[in-house]
């Protein structure tokens, strides 16, 4: 089966499109809308920093419990090997979260979001690289949509965009690389509790130098309600859960690095040569094949890097810089010197090194706040992983599931129960599984180092095509870092039977149902568009049928953008009535986090004036959320009725003169037109602004103007009803028989077994009226 399902539409189709389906309304160009990547002034960044400290760094702060461990699982042969280890640990944590994450990726943030998805929406907004052909001129009006464009002049940029664009092979190419680096991030929010759980293990386990009895099964036991607790706390969601931690992950790196300065002078001070990296070097030659396959242990020491670029629309670039220099690095880079410098002089407690390096009064408290932390690391990821999977939602990339805003005050907070739920039960079984740090380390440490280098390839294609910088810059990037990623991949894969075959197999499936749920949403899509009915047909239609006007307002919910669904000539051949006001609604996602409720809505009238039918296009950012029915119904009568005042304002009187050399039909002297609805029929261009026509409004112009208005009240009152096509998608006659399961058994699965459109929209069932139709695809 192939994602190839983009077809070239003839130019004539493509004209008659977009003429006709020109939604011009809130859509005008406006003042950028700073998001969470506006800097704030001091106050609020140091503020910021501080709560990401309880967020973002709970993952790599908590990896010190376990990464020499995972690194010397047959123990140390030579006490300078501890050196070499240290120096790589140090210098990959230089390398890759600081140097490459910290100072280079946050910079490509999606208006203040992060994470795989925001790159290829950043790079689908400067090349049609989507699958499904909804990209409208209007679009890039938004205010959040930004394209800043010297950029086109570089002939490389626009060589490549125009490679993309022409490309069916590279648009396939980005979008399966942007789901697998999705999947392993899924992998990763399902193993960080795994590990959490083997974080707890390693925890847990410190109670042995207490209570030697406790055995390995008793301990697994005691970390499983532990993540019971764990999951069950999700839906509080991150605002509540994760910022009240900043305090204990404060305490946790405080304690981490007085214990690790504390051993540096008891046991070795002179461990600070590990700064020299040609330790590494040493490391490499003492023991070859065996420091190759090492580095799968010590790559453990970034785990929760990409979640924190995933979080990064909870904060700034400013306050995750501050508190990863700050904070987090000093810090863990203390502990694994002090653990290095005890390993020097008792290198048999390899195994347990964190507990044993411990002074006896610290030990308690350390442990109760090493718990906690623990906790807290797989809470963090939990959230990123969740953000991620609502942005996939948006984009139509994962089947349809019910997604929950837990902040008021930030929007990309999210918790979705039914992945909450199959999430921890795959950790428990993980952790009941595997049992030891070493195993999950091994599955972890593929699913980190995949998303590294995926997040690698993306961003060099957003340096070249978005960023414009020096090819020196970008090869110097690309080379260094997909080095080092694929030497330590190497290094993992060959621990694939020893634990690393469980985020293939777990990415392979969650692969398999998004490319699924895509494949069928591309194919429905244009199974749409080549069946639309014409808009100038819509007159001829209504007659042919006799259908009668009823009293209400009907909204027909369809994907297509363009032209009208034939999911509606199926409800007029069936039931020949239609309510009063009608409307042809399209939620739209656009690639970018958010778009302004005043930029929400766009109208365009279908038919003559007197049938009260308009297309409407509802656009949302990937990060935002539909409001619930009652406030989407108020919020739409709102704008339709500033859609008509200004509609019939402009057809008032046309200006004597227009600029046809503009794009837009407004003159070069002439005032921008203010964010409102407006539209154009399909032979007009657009009119200068209203503000020129408003005062040659006839009074019987206004009084027509405030009747329709009321109209709209009335109907409103009368009550709303939802129309939803209920599409019994299947494949066609001649389809090869694994195209057949895919959409026949496979997608319907999921279409019954998850959460229907009405249901993700707030839709009451008793306002619902669902027509059914067939696809064959």
């Amino acid at each position: 089966m192939s994602l190839e399902v983009e077809k070239p539409l003839c130019n004539e189709t493509t004209k008659r499109l977009e003429r006709q389906d020109s939604l011009i309304g809130d859509a005008e160009k406006v003042s950028n809308i700073k998001g969470h990547g506006s800097e704030g002034n001091w106050t609020q960044v140091l503020h910021l920093a501080f709560q990401s400290i309880g967020i973002i760094y709970g993952d790599v702060g908590t990896s010190p419990l376990y990464c020499y461990s995972s690194t010397f699982p047959n123990g140390v042969k030579d006490k300078d090997d501890i050196l070499g280890v240290l120096s790589l640990i140090l210098y990959t944590l230089i390398l890759l979260p600081m140097i490459k994450y910290v100072f280079i990726v946050l910079y490509a943030d999606d208006n203040g979001d992060g994470g795989t998805f925001a790159l290829y929406s950043l790079i689908s907004r400067y090349s049609k690289i989507r699958l499904i052909p909804n990209q409208q001129a209007e679009d890039s009006m938004v205010s959040n949509y930004s394209i800043e464009s010297p950029s086109l002049s570089l002939k490389r940029a626009q060589w490549l965009k125009e490679k993309l664009e022409s490309s069916k092979a590279a648009k396939i190419g980005l979008f399966t690389i942007t789901i697998l680096g999705t999947s392993m991030v899924m992998g990763d929010g399902t193993l960080t509790p795994a590990i959490s759980g083997s974080k707890m293990l390693s925890a847990v386990s410190g109670i042995k130098e207490k209570v030697p009895s406790l055995t390995e099964t008793q301990i697994v036991w005691i970390s499983v309600p532990i993540l019971f607790m764990l999951f069950s706390v999700q839906r509080f969601g991150t605002d509540k859960v994760g910022y009240s931690f900043a305090p204990i992950i404060s305490v946790w790196f405080v304690l981490i690095a007085g214990i690790g300065i504390y051993n540096i002078i008891v046991y070795e001070i002179t461990i600070l040569r590990a700064f020299n990296p040609m330790h590494i070097l040493y490391y490499f030659g003492r023991n070859g094949k065996e420091a190759w396959i090492s580095l799968g242990g010590a790559i453990l020491c970034v785990t929760g890097t990409e979640g924190m670029y995933a979080d990064l629309g909870h904060f700034n670039i400013t306050a995750i810089q501050i508190s990863f220099s700050g904070v987090l690095f000093p810090s863990v880079a203390l502990c694994y010197m002090g653990q290095a410098a005890y390993l020097r002089k008792f290198p048999e407690n390899v195994a347990d090194t964190f507990y044993r390096s411990l002074p006896a009064p610290m030990f308690w408290p350390t442990f109760t706040v090493a718990i906690l932390s623990a906790i807290i690391a797989s809470q963090a990821m939990l959230s990123g992983a969740f953000a991620i999977l609502s942005k996939a939602l948006s984009l139509g990339c994962f089947p349809r599931v019910r997604v929950i805003h837990t902040s008021k005050h930030h929007q990309g907070q999210v918790y979705i129960p039914e992945v909450n739920f199959l999430m921890g039960l795959a950790s428990v079984i993980i952790t009941i599984t595997f049992r030891t740090t070493t195993e999950i380390g091994n599955a972890y440490g593929i699913c980190v180092v995949t998303v590294f280098s995926i997040t690698t390839h993306l961003m060099t294609i957003v340096m070249l095509l978005v960023w414009k910088k020096n090819i020196i810059f970008i090869l110097l990037f690309y080379i260094v870092f997909s080095s080092i990623e694929w030497i330590y991949l190497s290094s993992i894969l060959s621990k694939f039977i020893q634990g690393g075959y469980l985020p293939f197999c777990f990415a392979l499936v969650l692969m398999a149902l998004m490319v699924t749920w895509h494949y069928v949403h591309v194919m429905k899509y244009w199974y749409e568009l080549d069946h639309i009915v014409p808009i100038d047909e819509v007159t001829a239609l209504l007659e042919k049928h006799n259908v009668q006007r009823i009293p209400g307002v009907g909204i027909l919910y369809s994907e297509l953008v363009q032209g009208i669904p034939p999911v509606f000539l199926r409800l007029v051949e069936k039931i020949p009535s239609v309510h009063s006001i009608f409307l042809f609604m399209s939620i739209k996602h656009l690639p970018i986090p958010h778009v302004a409720p005043a930029e929400r809505f766009v109208f365009r009238q279908v038919g003559p004036r007197e049938h009260r039918m308009f297309r409407c296009v509802a656009r949302y950012g990937y990060s935002d959320g539909v409001e619930d029915s009652g406030q989407f119904a108020r919020f739409l009568a709102e704008r339709l009725k500033m859609f008509i005042e200004d509609e019939n304002a402009f057809a008032v009187e046309k200006p004597e003169k227009e600029d046809t050399d503009s794009p837009s039909g407004v003159s070069e002297g002439q005032t921008k037109p203010r964010k409102s609805a407006r539209s154009v029929h399909s032979e007009e261009v657009i009119e200068p602004p209203m503000s020129n026509h408003v005062g040659r409004i006839s009074s019987y112009s206004l009084q027509k103007i405030e009747e329709e208005k009321q109209l709209i009240d009335a109907e409103m009152k009368r009550g709303v009803v939802y129309l939803m096509g209920s599409a019994n998608v299947i494949a066609g006659p001649e389809s090869p028989t694994l195209k057949v399961v895919v959409v026949d058994y496979v997608y319907s699965f999921l279409r019954r077994n998850l959460a229907e459109g009405h249901k993700v929209l707030s839709i009451p069932k008793d306002q619902l009226l669902k027509v059914g139709i067939t696809y064959e695809i």
